[in-house]
């Protein structure tokens, strides 16, 4: 992984999702805010639970555009595309369409990321912003996976985790972290064209001392120092080669040598 610093000025949206003020997450939040305006880049946050992040989807997010029965898919696209959606979710898709990368703040919650940013992105990734959009044919589905409306745009994982590292090793009981995070990383992120950068991820925080978080704040600061020279995850493109149309199988004698699952879909 390349990480040499960077000096170009960015603009970076934090989206933080963490109940507690004083928690590492917010002080993981705090420190990002402080280091990357401290090195010249723009910063916008969004504190979720400061914020009361309405998680829920319901037809009162698409206004005049809700059907009934509700349409998730087809009336999110036709509010979008009205300019109906409400005034939350509009604002968290201009923040989108303004930042260079989007870091994610957040401890894993049951092998997942907390409810209330699943509830951003089912509010904010609405269809024809985030996904429905490109041309469908026998040779392109859609533009997604690597193409799509937040195309140039990176994003990181920072996240934080109870147990030890071992236990989320390869043989560990939790299994692989990398595979944990694949569906946010692929599913939510990649999906309407966002590079992922590798997570930074912190083990048994649950018994961090305040000795081991000096230690942890020079590593994330240099993390955030690296962003914009950090190579992102090499996933495959959908449109450019690698994958049958439209069954998405991945063609043959493309994957390395014993790889299977979540692995197939990452290059080299």
């Amino acid at each position: 992984m390349k990480t040499t610093k960077t000096t170009q000025a960015t603009k970076t949206l934090i989206v933080h999702a963490h109940p507690e003020p004083k928690s590492l997450n917010s002080s993981l939040k705090d420190l990002a805010v402080s280091t990357l305006e401290a090195a010249g880049h723009e910063v916008r946050v969004s504190d979720l639970y400061a914020m009361n992040w309405k998680a829920a989807v319901d037809p009162t997010d698409y206004g005049p555009a809700a059907s009934s029965p509700l349409r998730i898919a087809a009336d999110s696209g036709r509010a979008f595309e009205a300019g109906t959606l409400t005034p939350d979710v509009l604002a968290e898709q201009e923040k989108l369409l303004w930042a260079d990368t989007i870091i994610f703040q957040f401890p894993l919650w049951w092998y997942s990321m907390p409810a209330i940013l699943k509830g951003w992105v089912d509010r904010v990734f609405t269809y024809r912003f985030a996904y429905g959009v490109g041309e469908h044919s026998d040779t392109k589905y859609g533009e997604r996976f690597g193409e799509g409306t937040l195309a140039g745009r990176k994003a990181l994982l920072s996240v934080t985790v109870g147990g030890p590292e071992s236990h989320y090793s390869a043989r560990g009981i939790n299994g692989p972290i990398d595979d944990l995070l694949f569906p946010i990383h692929h599913g939510i992120l990649y999906y309407p064209g966002i590079e992922v950068l590798p997570p930074f991820v912190l083990y048994g925080t649950d018994r961090m001392t305040d000795e081991d978080f000096a230690d942890v704040s020079k590593a994330w600061e240099q993390r955030l120092l690296t962003l914009e020279s950090t190579d992102p995850i090499p996933f495959r493109r959908q449109n450019f080669g690698d994958y049958e149309i439209p069954s998405l199988h991945l063609k043959d004698g493309l994957e390395p040598t014993g790889r299977t699952g979540f692995g197939l879909h990452v290059r080299g």
